[in-house]
């Protein structure tokens, strides 16, 4: 047999079992859709049940309405989802942190042929190698051995890109401390509008009920008079009609109040469902101190302490270190390395060694682009500025509507609570004139539901002030000095935000009213 026919009878059987293992490899890679099984999902929603309750603490007795903010920064889900996005920022700034340290790689290997690395030798004056004196061939390696390899190295072009990559991720752990601040001043906000008008619902509960009692008892009582045709047919129904206005009034304000306790559990992180008395449903109106204050003094703490001021400034400083990264790939790049390898081969003379080297090299098409690279950085900078001028003006404006917001919305609480009184003087009148049998029970549930109306605007416009108030301090970037959500008791936490002092009291102080930022490392 020649030898090319022996080289092609051994190269069949290789191709073949190539081919095989390609088809095997194929069909373990063929992965099909798999859909959830009801199991899956059933476990899946207990799981998360558990989660959502863990580690919340019951509601004992009735419910403050510092306590349900306490309530709110502890256990809000949403605002637990900012604090790990916080977290993540802040591990992902430990990562690129390793970016700047030189490379330690540890390989090892192994190497088999299934014949040994013969080659033919020529002679001195010979061109070609000589093929049928056996002894013209040699090798120098044996057909297996193992390989080993130590190195370390550094580039300088890669430590100048980490440790820029490391400032725009220290950065975003600042932005993303902004956020969590910002959130934080929506989910107050939410909460005492959800708490104040809880507190409408449940005072307002059993008048209402009331009332659509009694204005039902007279509406039968009127549709049995017109069926005895006492009065003419035009006098019954306007009365009618007059009842039943009211009840839709009533019904109306029912279903603005029915979710008032679903919004306060959602954001608190109660059980939907569960009963939450409110420990106090009275309405008082709290201190104006906010016309002492000057407008130039809002808008220079609004200028220093807005969130998302704050968050456009850290922005600028990535857009910055995006320009420096964009110069330092410009430069040559030196590599050092440094490594200890050993081979088992017992052909070679030194089994085991060291190895040195430097390298330069440049990327000479920089040359070309570099300059197209640094404008685009330098447009993205120009994009933050431009960011963050908008912003300013966008916060100076908030600042402006803020306060009048909150001025309109403590006059409408005092009209509201002029209202109020009237009207429920009118109904206790008209309820004694009833007892006396000199009154309807149309006038009686007329002036009932304008009594019960009053007090729902009343509580209302009390929501809004309470609204007003906070969303004025959310764009001056307050919030109340507590300590750490997850590690202070919900009983300290609710002492601190009882405790913390009257916004506008801080505002007195001509001092320079910057907050500092806390990371957050945990969820």
């Amino acid at each position: 047999m020649s030898k090319r026919n022996t080289t092609r009878f051994i190269a069949q059987p290789r191709l073949s079992a190539l081919m095989l293992a390609t088809l095997v490899l194929t069909g373990c890679a063929n992965i099909t859709p798999q859909p959830l099984a009801d199991k899956e999902v059933r476990d899946a929603v207990a799981q998360d049940q558990k989660a959502v309750r863990q580690g919340v603490e019951p509601i004992a007795g009735p419910l403050t309405l510092n306590e349900a903010m306490a309530r709110a920064l502890k256990y809000n889900l949403e605002r637990r989802a900012k604090m790990m996005e916080e977290s993540i920022a802040l591990g992902q700034l430990d990562v690129t942190k390793f970016d700047m340290l030189p490379r330690l790689m540890a390989q090892a290997g192994y190497a088999s042929r299934d014949t040994a690395r013969f080659t033919w030798s020529s002679g001195y004056n010979s061109t070609t190698p000589s093929s049928t004196n056996p002894l013209n061939t040699s090798t120098s390696a044996e057909p297996n051995h193992t390989m080993s390899e130590l190195g370390l190295t550094w580039s300088l072009l890669d430590y100048g890109m980490g440790k820029s990559a490391s400032e725009q991720a220290a950065n975003r752990v600042l932005v993303a401390a902004e956020k969590r601040r910002k959130a934080m001043h929506v989910l107050m906000q939410d909460v005492r509008t959800a708490y104040w008008r809880a507190a409408s619902a449940q005072l307002l509960r059993d008048d209402v009920a009331r009332t659509v009692k009694l204005a039902e008892e007279a509406l039968a009582d009127s549709r049995k008079a017109a069926g005895e045709m006492l009065r003419t047919p035009l006098e019954p129904l306007r009365y009618q009609r007059q009842l039943l206005e009211n009840l839709r009034l009533l019904e109306s304000i029912n279903q603005e109040l029915s979710t008032a306790m679903v919004d306060l559990a959602n954001l608190i992180n109660a059980p939907v469902g569960q009963p939450i008395v409110i420990a106090d449903a009275q309405v008082r109106q709290t201190a104006d101190n906010l016309a002492e204050v000057p407008v130039q003094r809002l808008e220079e703490v609004a200028l220093l302490n807005n969130a998302d001021l704050r968050e456009q400034h850290y922005n600028t400083r990535v857009a910055q270190e995006e320009v420096r990264k964009t110069m330092v790939r410009l430069f040559p790049n030196i590599t050092f390395s440094y490594g200890m390898k050993y081979d088992s081969d017992a052909y070679l003379l030194h089994n085991q060694w060291n190895e040195t080297g430097l390298q330069l090299s440049w990327n000479l098409m920089n040359l070309f682009t570099g300059a197209t690279q640094k404008k685009l950085a330098e447009a993205g900078v120009k994009l933050a500025d431009q960011r963050r001028l908008a912003s300013q003006m966008a916060v100076v404006t908030q600042v402006h509507l803020s306060r009048l917001q909150l001025m309109n919305a403590r006059s409408q609480l005092s009209r509201a609570e002029a209202i109020y009184n009237t009207d429920r003087q009118i109904a206790d009148l008209m309820k004694n004139r009833q007892v006396a049998a000199a009154q309807s029970k149309l006038d009686s549930v007329s002036n009932e539901t304008a009594a019960i109306l009053s007090l729902l605007r009343r509580y209302q416009a009390m929501a809004q002030v309470q609204v007003a108030e906070n969303r004025l301090m959310a764009t001056l970037g307050m919030e109340p000095k507590i300590g750490s959500t997850q590690e202070t008791s919900l009983q300290d936490l609710t002492r601190q935000l009882a405790a913390a002092p009257l916004p506008w009291t801080q505002l007195k102080d001509t001092a320079p009213m910057v907050q500092p930022v806390t990371v957050s490392t945990k969820w």
